[in-house]
C-alpha cells in the first residue's frame, strides 16, 4: 500500500505537536506495534528527546500569549520536523520518493501549523486561560487519536486529517478580526516596551542647559 495516506496524516499531526508525532511513531516502532516506523524514530535517544519537548511543549501550549511566542518559535521547526517524518516513512516504504514524501509532509505541517497559530491567536483576545487549556489539550488528543488510528488504517485518517485541516483554515479566516486584534494588541506592547526604554530622564530639561 501507497505510504501517502501516513505521510499526509503525519505532517497534519505535526504542524500541531511534532514531538507527539516522533513520540509516538517512535513508541509504536519500537513495542512492535507497527513494522512501518523507521528505526532512526525508534532510537532510545531520539524518544527520550522527543519525550522531553514534548513535556515541555505540554507546559507553554497552555498559557496564554506563551503559546503564541512557542508557536511563533516553532513555524520553521514544526514544517522541517513534518517533512523529515515523511521522508523516513518514505524511504521504509519505498512505495514513495523520499523527496516527494518530505514535500507533502512539510507541507501540510505547514498549512496545519498556520492554522494552529492563527487559532491560538484568535483565542488569547479572550481574558481567562481555560480556553487555551481546553485548546491544548482538544489538540494533544486529536494528534494521538489520528495518529494511532492513521496506523491501523491510513486512508481513514488522513480523510479525517484532511476534513480538518479544511475546517481549521475556515477556522481562521472565520476569527480573522481576532487575529488582527491580536496582532494589533502585540505590536502596541512592544512600542510601550520601546518607548520606557529609550525615554528621558524625568525631572527637568533634556538636555541640561
Amino acid at each position: 500500500m501507497s505510504v501517502i495516506p501516513l505521510v499526509f496524516t503525519s505532517g497534519w499531526a505535526s504542524g500541531i505537536n511534532a514531538y507527539a508525532v516522533v513520540l509516538l511513531l517512535g513508541l509504536f516502532g519500537a513495542t512492535g506495534v507497527s513494522d512501518e516506523v523507521p528505526a532512526a524514530l525508534q532510537r532510545t535517544d531520539v524518544l527520550i528527546v522527543a519525550g522531553v519537548l514534548f513535556l515541555c511543549e505540554a507546559v507553554a501550549d497552555k498559557i496564554p500569549y506563551v503559546d503564541s511566542v512557542w508557536d511563533t518559535a516553532h513555524t520553521v521547526i514544526r514544517p522541517v520536523a513534518g517533512a523529515v517524518v515523511a521522508a523516513l516513512l518514505a524511504g521504509e516504504s519505498g512505495s514513495l520518493p523520499e523527496l516527494a514524501a518530505g514535500a507533502i509532509g512539510g507541507s501540510t505541517a505547514l498549512m496545519s501549523h498556520l492554522v494552529k497559530a492563527g487559532t491560538r491567536m484568535a483565542v488569547n483576545t479572550s481574558p481567562e486561560p481555560f480556553s487555551n487549556i481546553g485548546m491544548s489539550v482538544a489538540e494533544d488528543l486529536g494528534v494521538a487519536g489520528v495518529i494511532t488510528f492513521a496506523i491501523f488504517n491510513p486512508v481513514a485518517a488522513a480523510v479525517i486529517a484532511a476534513v480538518l485541516l479544511v475546517l481549521g483554515i475556515v477556522t481562521v479566516l472565520f476569527l480573522a478580526s481576532r487575529i488582527r486584534r491580536f496582532l494589533r494588541r502585540r505590536a502596541q506592547r512592544r512600542e510601550e516596551r520601546r518607548l520606557a526604554g529609550t525615554g528621558s530622564p524625568k525631572g527637568g530639561p533634556w538636555p541640561p542647559g
